[in-house]
């Protein structure tokens, strides 16, 4: 976990993410990513110059075959408290409005939900665990679909809701999570949802890795880019 806490230490310190009392929810699919951040999380705690506490999050979207006791035994196993929030997401997305673009409407109606819980709890900070590729393919994505230049931000203020989105991952290659989690033995819990790996995220991951073939260098030049705030303000 050194090379994952390396990287959280400096975003956190780089974007003024934790504050001192601060009780961080943390948005837990039971994927490798926010599995990942749960974890450095509650580690961080040790070392941070903040003093802080952890809660965990986790979105029920109703899909049949999900199961939340995994997640519950190792938020248990770290000492961390567990939300499970439920809803029926899954039945409006594919059964009562059949989407044929599932994942937008999905992840809008789950991010909902997830924030309304969180503010419901009196809390002001959530974390989720967006990752350096995240970021970059959806730069991608708004660039080749939507015709715009944006991408996630490390904090993002959700005055709506009164809560301040942190992505403590945002600069950490993906391929330090797979590692951590391996050596660590951090537990992963299967998506059940019927629409996983088919979407068009999916499809500018493979551009992605398709053009660092030929620049194996890319990802880092795309993220300077992107931190160049002075410049473009994509991080601003």
């Amino acid at each position: 976990m050194k090379h994952v806490l390396g990287y959280l230490r400096r975003a956190d310190e780089d974007y003024g993410m934790i504050k001192d009392g601060d009780t961080v929810a943390v948005g837990v699919s039971g994927g490798k990513d926010s599995m990942a951040l749960l974890y450095a999380l509650h580690l961080y705690q040790n070392f941070s110059r903040h003093k802080y506490k952890v809660k965990a999050f986790t979105v029920d979207l109703g899909f049949e075959g999900f199961r939340s006791d995994g997640i519950g035994e190792y938020c248990a196993s770290l000492g961390i408290p567990l939300t499970i929030v439920k809803t029926d997401i899954a039945k409006i997305v594919f059964d009562l409005r059949k989407e044929s673009n599932p994942c937008a409407l999905c992840s809008k109606m789950r991010k909902g939900a997830l924030f309304t819980a969180v503010a419901n709890e009196g809390l002001k900070t959530c974390a989720f665990a967006h990752h350096r590729e995240d970021c970059l393919e959806s730069f991608l994505m708004s660039m080749l679909y939507e015709g715009r230049m944006r991408t996630f931000k490390p904090v993002t203020e959700l005055s709506r809701k009164g809560v301040t989105l942190l992505r403590p991952f945002i600069c950490l290659p993906e391929k330090e999570i797979k590692a951590a989690v391996r050596r660590h033995g951090i537990p992963v819990f299967k998506n059940p949802c019927p629409a996983a790996g088919l979407s068009k995220r999916e499809d500018v991951k493979g551009l992605l890795s398709l053009i660092c073939k030929s620049n194996p260098n890319a990802r880092e030049m795309m993220m300077t880019a992107l931190k160049n705030v002075p410049q473009y303000a994509l991080f601003g």
